[in-house]
């Protein structure tokens, strides 16, 4: 089966995020009041091969310890959806 996957990566609380503090501050004087809490992370989009979706989940997750995040200091969050059939 064929599985859309998404990983979204963010850094872990208490990690200072200072491209998010920079976005946050400039928002006032862009007319952006009362937005707060700006975090910026990545977001990793791919298809994946698997037999079914523990399959496709447990794959996913080695990749995204093993490659594509650092665990020290950031987590993910990854949404498999089953592909559309063409």
């Amino acid at each position: 089966m064929t599985f859309d996957a998404v990983v979204e990566v963010r850094l872990r609380p208490g990690i200072a995020d200072p491209q998010g503090a920079t976005i946050e501050r400039a928002l006032p004087a862009l007319g952006f009041d009362g937005v707060g809490g700006v975090q910026v992370g990545k977001s990793i989009r791919f298809t994946v091969e698997a037999a079914d979706e523990a399959a496709a989940r447990s794959l996913v997750d080695d990749l995204c310890h093993r490659f594509l995040t650092n665990p020290v200091i950031e987590d993910s969050v990854v949404t498999l959806t089953a592909a559309a059939v063409a």
